[in-house]
């Protein structure tokens, strides 16, 4: 565990919160699905004296001297990003998914034409043409969505007609709250019919695609993946874009430098590097594998006990459970019910879910950090009991009480990566 005497010297305030902190996540289980536990190696660097440097542009072509060592860990990061995903590009520099996400638009788009993305209430993302964001005044969104919330099959045949009528430029694939695997060739034939890019924004599966365990987009010919670094990938907060082919890439590059960002922030590229290098070792794929085995048997776990779970199952890392229908509770009930017992998920709107997003009837959680301390399937049982009798007793402040004494006990067995137990 890092030493922090310096900070507990020249900001108390600060200090005592990071120490708390770190209390919570050793004593707490983590189920938000984008979250997840970096290495010590990855940490250090975060921490490291390439904060210090300036390095606006690319590798070989900067705008400041005393390059010598930033141009070395991006070169790394983007050999071994390229590596792990199968492609001939990669730009490591986004500062997050979202940027990665608008970078893309303006290497792809003119103002005003049009991105096919899913529906926000069916699992899709903000980025991906809600229209309380800004990139909805610059481009023309159109949606997507289930054909049968029950098993969780897209309408393919209604994008379909959408798409030839609306033409849009890019077909976009990814989602934040959906629980299948999409269909990736489904997709791109479509594209290829209306002549659309194809663009997977694989955020929350990349960790999954890397260790083999979900199908990689651009097997199926996709031209372009966004990604976030942190969650399932395991690395520093941080975003990236890959393209199939070099050419496409250089749109890339010119539209995230000097299009969109400033300089990169060299400390976190020097981590993706290293959260890179540790996925394309064999035990990255074990544990990719293994988020999904445990996320199926969580889900099993809570049909089982009679939890209404979205899609009725999950072939990914993330499950989405309707608390109206299971338990008589709303989202919002039951993420605060669970902070309680120190189980952390997030409150999140189901299918044309007719509650608010601040209040909505769903929960979405999901394995990748627990998997991260070395749970696996009989954990999940355990867990999902916690879950089931945390609810059970919700007005039973002594019962929760004892809960949560069970709960720190349980996940002192599993270290937090960093965080002395």
């Amino acid at each position: 565990m890092p030493i922090y005497d310096a900070l507990q010297a020249e900001d108390p305030a600060i200090y005592n919160a990071l120490m708390g902190e770190m209390d919570r996540q050793r004593d707490g289980v983590e189920l938000i699905p984008s979250e997840n536990y970096i290495s010590p190696a990855v940490m250090e660097v975060m921490a490291s004296v390439f904060n210090n440097k300036y390095s606006e542009g690319y590798p070989g072509k900067r705008y400041y001297g005393g390059q010598e060592y930033t141009d070395c860990v991006e070169s790394i990061a983007i050999e071994r990003a390229t590596k792990l995903f199968n492609c001939e590009h990669a730009n490591v520099q986004p500062h997050a998914g979202a940027p990665a996400n608008i970078g893309m638009y303006f290497a792809l788009l003119e103002p005003g034409d049009t991105v096919m993305g899913m529906d926000l209430s069916h699992g899709g993302h903000l980025t991906h043409g809600h229209p309380v964001t800004y990139i909805t005044k610059i481009f023309n969104f159109v949606r997507y969505k289930m054909k049968d919330v029950e098993t969780g099959e897209i309408d393919y045949d209604e994008m379909r007609e959408v798409a030839l009528r609306e033409k849009p430029k890019i077909i976009l694939a990814g989602f934040s709250a959906y629980p299948r695997e999409l269909d990736y060739a489904k997709m791109k034939a479509i594209a290829d019919e209306v002549g659309a890019y194809t663009v997977a924004d694989m955020a929350h599966i990349a960790g999954m695609i890397a260790g083999g365990a979900l199908r990689n987009p651009f097997d199926d010919g996709f031209d372009v993946i966004t990604t976030t670094t942190h969650k399932s990938l395991r690395g520093p907060r941080g975003g990236m874009i890959l393209c199939r082919e070099l050419a496409l890439g250089k749109k890339m590059d010119k539209s995230i430098f000097p299009g969109f960002q400033g300089g990169p922030i060299m400390q976190m590229v020097a981590a993706k590097a290293v959260a890179f290098g540790e996925a394309l070792k064999p035990e990255f794929k074990d544990y990719a594998h293994q988020i999904i085995k445990n996320s199926q048997r969580m889900a099993h776990r809570f049909m089982e006990n009679g939890a209404k779970l979205i899609t009725n199952g999950t072939d990914n890392h993330l499950m989405m459970i309707d608390c109206v229908k299971s338990w008589g509770i709303t989202g919002q009930e039951a993420e605060t019910l669970l902070d309680r017992v120190g189980i952390t998920l997030n409150k999140n709107m189901i299918a044309d879910d007719p509650r608010k997003p601040m209040d909505p009837s769903g929960i979405r959680f999901g394995t990748p950090a627990i998997t991260t301390r070395g749970m696996k399937e009989p954990e999940m049982d355990i867990l999902t009991d916690f879950m089931l009798r945390a609810i059970e007793a919700k007005e039973d402040n002594s019962a929760i009480e004892q809960l949560h004494s069970e709960v720190i006990e349980f996940c002192r067995g599993f270290p937090v990566p960093g965080i002395k137990a």
